[in-house]
């Protein structure tokens, strides 16, 4: 039997970050899922994915708060709570250092699709009657 090779082990903390990114996940938590000491595990974790453990769960928090923040009318407190952060003021300067942009700013920048202006010229589109034919079919009937 060939041993596993710690990469391996390492998906499973990779896939509990992803779908228990709300709950409260610790180094430890995340080694023990890996059956990795939490020292080896967060220096195999950095050098497969390119982060730390800790900078991953992060980074999964602040698109799931995007994503809310783009289609809910939820406030940036409730969206924090739910992806499992407990300050709005780290929330909102971790989010403004992902994104550029405040998460109030951000949600103004994408606002729902019911609520986008739409152009003008749309709007003249979808106003015209739609078979303007200015009188050709009867023209053509005559002749």
């Amino acid at each position: 039997m060939r041993p596993v090779p710690p990469a391996r082990h390492l998906l499973r903390a990779k896939d509990l970050i992803d779908a228990r990114y709300r709950e409260r996940l610790d180094v430890e938590a995340l080694a023990r899922a890996s059956h990795l000491s939490p020292a080896h595990f967060s220096r195999e974790f950095r050098r497969a994915f390119g982060e730390a453990p800790h900078g991953y769960l992060l980074t999964r928090r602040l698109e799931r708060a995007a994503a809310l923040l783009r289609h809910t009318d939820h406030s940036v407190a409730e969206i924090c709570m739910a992806v499992g952060l407990r300050s709005v003021g780290s929330f909102t300067t971790s989010f403004g250092r992902a994104y550029g942009l405040s998460p109030t700013a951000y949600r103004a920048a994408y606002p729902p699709a019911d609520r986008v202006p739409v152009p003008g010229c749309l709007a003249q589109a979808w106003a015209r009657r739609p078979s303007s034919t200015f009188r050709e079919d009867t023209a053509l009937a005559a002749h």
